[in-house]
């Protein structure tokens, strides 16, 4: 993608600041850096070593590494707040905020979080999202059946990205017809968690935001008038305390459904297999041993975690591992760090599917534990064991896979292979 002038000046200006900071502390974090998004596990290693709690001007934000901490911080939600408007933060962060009647469970603290968790969290119990695992399976069966040439094509394109695109509009009761849609709406959402998105990307996701809650209006009325057998019905007619959900909330819950439902998975599905082709000795082993792939689900998202950042805001004075944080500082805690830390990981550089030590935060901790988590890792075990089962062969064509610009979401533009069936 080529840069617009302010792009180029901004990135130019970050790394200048960024620079600054490795002379005064002797490490530094510069989000706009490409070798950085590339590869972001050489820079959180060093942050872990020298300065494990180090603040960064821009991110406007202290920084977190260590796994012990940011377990911590994300376990304890009455010292640290999920809610933008109890950070201080800078003008651009002021105006990247959504109106507040847009906040999602993603950005709400309790009582209203809580109230809210409680009327989606029966859709992706682990009972409930393993019933659908019969479905799961004949979705991705036709994906695979539609590629026509095994022997050269895109993962992300014919499976990574359509399979959870199908499974999460299948839920919510809509057309798979419109997979195409949703997979454009989720990436375009996707960007508005990013410290690095630009005013241009900033107004697309606004835009996407208009054009998903047009296509949801008229089908939440549909659904009270005449309930299904899918999200939008419970959401519709849900109450909690006597209290029914607006249709704000309504919208609000199933934008954030849409994002948790398929970002997660398809940049686990992604991630996971360039993974796993980087190191065929543990491909081998799950050909070998196919039990193994649970566990090897688990190995994958530590080792290169969908989702690599998380925020919060500090509501009292208070400190971590020594460190002292005012109220209203902004905290930025490093998944993707923490779940490559020695203290927590033997040898955590190493990709190892038959590993049985450790717990990682690829899905976050506490309250805001990712509602999708049990449906990613039930499409991603089922992606491995269909592959596996459909080719003896499999491996990287072409050049390097490219990881998209960002720092929060970690996922591939393409990852194309070459496949070969018995």
């Amino acid at each position: 993608m080529v840069k617009s002038v302010g792009e180029t000046i901004r990135s130019a200006g970050a790394g200048a600041i960024a620079l600054r900071e490795r002379w005064r502390n002797g490490v530094s974090y510069n989000p706009f850096s490409a070798r950085t998004v590339q590869d972001p596990y050489p820079v959180y290693a060093a942050l872990r070593e020298r300065a494990p709690v180090h603040h960064s001007r821009l991110l406007n934000a202290w920084l977190f590494t260590r796994h012990a901490d940011v377990d911590f911080i994300l376990r304890d939600h009455r010292l640290f707040s999920n809610d933008p408007r109890k950070g201080a933060l800078s003008p651009r962060q002021r105006a990247a905020l959504p109106p507040a009647h847009e906040f999602s469970l993603l950005i709400l603290d309790p009582p209203d979080h809580a109230r809210l968790r409680a009327l989606v969290n029966k859709a992706f119990t682990r009972r409930a999202v393993n019933a659908l695992e019969p479905r799961i399976r004949a979705i991705l069966g036709s994906l695979l059946d539609d590629i026509a040439d095994p022997a050269g094509f895109d993962l992300m394109q014919a499976v990574a990205r359509p399979l959870p695109a199908m499974v999460i509009a299948e839920m919510l009761g809509v057309p798979p017809r419109d997979r195409d849609r949703f997979m454009v709406w989720s990436a375009r959402r996707a960007r508005l968690l990013e410290p690095t998105i630009t005013p241009r990307e900033r107004e697309a996701g606004k835009a996407v935001s208009l054009e998903f809650d047009a296509y949801f209006r008229p089908l939440i009325e549909r659904r009270r008038a005449a309930p299904r057998d899918d999200i939008v019905s419970a959401l519709s007619s849900a109450h909690e305390e006597g209290e029914r959900l607006s249709e704000r909330e309504t919208l609000n819950m199933l934008r954030l459904l849409l994002l948790a439902g398929y970002e997660t998975t398809a940049n686990l599905i992604g991630n996971g297999v360039l993974a796993l082709l980087r190191h065929p000795d543990e491909l081998q082993r799950l050909r070998n041993d196919p039990g193994m792939i649970p566990r090897a689900v688990e190995e994958l998202l530590r080792f290169d975690s969908p989702a690599q950042a998380d925020v919060r805001r500090v509501l009292t004075d208070c400190e971590v591992s020594g460190s002292p944080l005012r109220k209203r500082d902004n905290v930025v805690l490093f998944l993707g760090a923490a779940n490559r830390d020695p203290d927590a990981f033997e040898d955590p550089d190493r990709l190892d599917v038959g590993r049985n030590q450790g717990a990682h935060l690829a899905f976050g901790r506490g309250i805001h534990h990712c509602l999708g988590a049990a449906l990613a890792r039930l499409e991603g075990r089922i992606v491995l064991e269909m592959l596996l089962e459909r080719y003896s062969q499999i491996s990287l064509l072409g050049g390097r896979p490219r990881f998209r610009m960002g720092i929060v979401i970690r996922g591939l533009e393409s990852l194309a292979l070459r496949c070969v069936r018995d």
